[in-house]
């Protein structure tokens, strides 16, 4: 069998964690689309299993959450009746959490917006943490019984209710929704007020949606096979965690959380598909 080599591969995972599409890769490399895929689904399974093992025992204080639409296949409206209602076919919904101090990304589940997703997403959060969090989250009335269910009271969480208005001047297709007031309800613990807010995790979704062509809205670059919507998250919360430096922080968010000493190469992040490979052999 005809194997990459480590040069081509590099340029791969670049041109990928630097938002470019699959079809667009193919004409800079000159390789073809199968093999894009084919990295991009081995070295995903690596990366996420490697942040499953790793990234536990986190000594995080402040944790915000946030949920971004995408879409898999089709828009909803577009489904096919046969598939209308079927996980993977339509709407998709990404739960982060993010560490506020560090910048690390904790945990990600890919599922619906709805108590059947926040359920999951709220326990394996939990798992990673080391002690109490003060925890910040939208409105979604999802997150209560879960964060309730994973955290018990051992937490200070509080909710930022955005109010949205509109512009009747904005061309709506492309403009945002105006936030016109916020609420605060503190729902659990003593959170300090200072630091109820969801702006590094409402930040991270920019990023997200800047290195990943699947994120970019009004293109065609969007995921058909949700099992590889999910590979390229997790290719890109490994770079994001522990190669991509920030300068406000002197280092990765990974660096700040006390998970690694230096920032990694990609050269690296492709040594886990070679590590994973060799075991497996």
């Amino acid at each position: 069998m005809n194997k990459l080599s480590t040069a081509k591969r590099v340029q791969i995972v670049k041109a990928l964690v630097e938002g470019n599409s699959l079809r667009s890769i193919t004409r800079m490399v000159g390789v073809s689309i199968n093999t894009v895929t084919k990295l991009l689904v081995d070295l995903g399974a690596a990366c996420e299993a490697f942040h499953d093992a790793n990234v536990r025992n986190v000594p995080a204080k402040r944790v915000q959450c946030d949920e971004i639409w995408s879409f898999c296949y089709a828009r909803r409206e577009n489904v096919p009746q046969e598939y209308k209602g079927v996980f993977g076919f339509g709407d998709l919904w990404t739960w982060v959490g993010q560490c506020a101090d560090s910048k690390l990304v904790l945990s990600w589940v890919v599922g619906r917006r709805t108590a059947e997703t926040a359920y999951p997403f709220m326990q394996d959060l939990a798992a990673r943490l080391t002690s109490r969090v003060q925890l910040t989250t939208d409105g979604l009335h999802a997150y209560l019984e879960a964060t309730d269910a994973a955290f018990g009271t051992e937490i200070d969480y509080a909710r930022l209710i955005k109010v949205y208005g509109s512009d009747p001047n904005a061309e709506k297709r492309y403009a945002p929704a105006v936030c016109i007031e916020t609420k605060v309800q503190v729902v659990s613990g003593d959170p300090a007020i200072e630091h109820i807010s969801t702006s590094y995790i409402e930040r991270q979704n920019l990023q997200m949606r800047m290195s990943m062509r699947r994120f970019t809205r009004l293109t065609n670059g969007h995921s058909k096979k949700v099992e590889n919507h999910e590979h390229a998250l997790a290719l890109h919360y490994m770079h994001y965690n522990f190669a991509r430096s920030q300068k406000a922080l002197g280092g990765t968010p990974a660096m700040a959380a006390g998970l690694t000493d230096r920032v990694w190469s990609v050269e690296e992040i492709i040594g886990l598909l070679d590590a994973a490979e060799a075991k497996a052999a």
